[in-house]
């Protein structure tokens, strides 16, 4: 269903202790096993909703836009992009729906300033990405 990720960055970090988490994030990818991959994308898209958030209820509309625009890409760039329709047949089409549908929602709560939008984005795939921590969890350790 999910073809191999590629590293790229999300987003861009200045200052010293940035540099160090970005190193930290880049050498975790290099290590990381496919399912890692998506596992981690996973996680930098709640992690950008929450910046969002956060963002939002301070007025931070700057803030607000790049953390939305890190997940639209988390999600297009990251998620949609290795998803594998040969192999994943229907379940593959299903989720290039959904995140198809998670683009256009973040979209909608950027231009709405609209928090229950972002509410809507992560109860979306957080079901995902809990059942993509289970299928992990019973892989063997040479999948992992």
């Amino acid at each position: 269903m999910f073809t191999s990720a590629h590293s790229s960055p999300f987003g861009r970090a200045g200052g010293m202790a940035s540099a160090y988490a970005r190193v930290g994030v880049e050498t975790s990818v290099e290590a990381a096993s496919p399912h890692r991959l998506i596992a981690l994308l996973f996680d930098g898209y709640m992690d950008a909703l929450a910046a969002a958030r956060g963002a939002l209820r301070q007025g931070q509309v700057e803030a607000k836009g790049k953390a939305i625009s890190r997940a639209a890409r988390i999600v297009d760039e990251g998620l949609k992009a290795s998803l594998n329709f040969a192999e994943g047949g229907q379940l593959a089409e299903d989720l290039r729906s959904l995140y198809e549908y998670l683009a256009l929602r973040l979209t909608q709560a950027n231009l709405r300033n609209d928090e229950s939008i972002l509410d809507e984005c992560v109860s979306l795939v957080e079901p995902l990405r809990a059942a993509w921590r289970e299928i992990g969890s019973r892989a063997p350790a040479h999948a992992n």
